[in-house]
């Protein structure tokens, strides 16, 4: 069942997006060369509750997790990519930092995720930005392919596309996901299809796109945590997320920084 949100309830789910957006700003500020991961985690708790928001991740358990995830946020390092759970560990120089975020206030869900590396970068600093702007340049290709009397497909198509392009290979077992009352709803937004295929899109369906992808494979590990996804070859990763409205004007991206 896929609900349609009128233009109030989008406006609604913006107010949450602005929410995401500055929270994912502010901690990708901080992650620098000596921060500790719990340090972010903590300060986006503290972040959290002083905005009156509730965490879509504190107690989730869902069937690819292993027990409820007691954190408000997805903090993955380096080939971890996917679900990080937050740990003690140091930002180095040159650390590829995924943040993945998702909260709702009066009812209404945003989730968004942002890459970023610690300090300088080191040597490996051209690479992994170039893998992490595919992702950007890949949500931003599926997010103009969210209009009215399109197709499913065409999200997935052009995200596949840049990926393709740039030499990345995708796996399609974790991608995108509709969401509004709840953090995930249908539908299941693979980052890998074909045009002119899947659900009809309709203004009002509110999506979270998120490509990512590794510099090596398409294949995942999973850590003894039971949440963290990791390259299964070890590569670099990275993944970018927005949370989107289809409107009768074009997509409206509603974990956009304002101003």
């Amino acid at each position: 069942m896929i609900e349609l949100k009128t233009p109030q309830e989008i406006d609604k789910m913006a107010v949450t997006g602005q929410f995401v957006a500055r929270t994912l700003a502010i901690l990708g500020a901080q992650a620098q060369p000596g921060v500790n991961l719990l340090d972010l985690e903590h300060h986006a708790r503290e972040l959290v509750s002083e905005r009156g928001a509730q965490s879509c991740y504190w107690d989730y358990a869902p069937s690819f997790g292993e027990g409820p995830f007691r954190n408000v946020i997805c903090l993955s390092v380096n080939d971890a990519v996917l679900h990080g759970k937050p740990r003690s560990h140091v930002l180095a120089d040159g650390d590829v930092l995924t943040l993945d975020f998702a909260v709702s206030i009066d009812g209404w869900v945003a989730d968004a995720a942002i890459t970023v590396i610690a300090g300088d970068g080191g040597p490996q600093r051209a690479e992994n930005q170039r893998l992490i702007d595919s992702t950007r340049r890949a949500l931003a290709a599926g997010i103009a392919a969210a209009v009215p009397g399109g197709h499913l497909g065409d999200i997935s198509a052009a995200i596949g596309a840049v990926a393709i392009a740039d030499g990345y290979t995708v796996n399609t077992q974790f991608g995108g996901h509709g969401l509004g009352r709840t953090m995930h709803e249908d539908p299941h937004i693979p980052n890998l299809g074909k045009r002119g295929q899947g659900l009809p899109l309709k203004a009002g369906m509110t999506l979270a796109i998120e490509p990512w992808w590794s510099r090596g494979t398409n294949k995942l590990a999973i850590d003894p945590d039971g949440w963290t996804l990791r390259s299964a070859d070890g590569t670099m990763t990275a993944h970018t997320e927005h949370t989107i409205a289809i409107t009768d004007d074009g997509p409206r991206i509603l974990t956009e920084l304002a101003g």
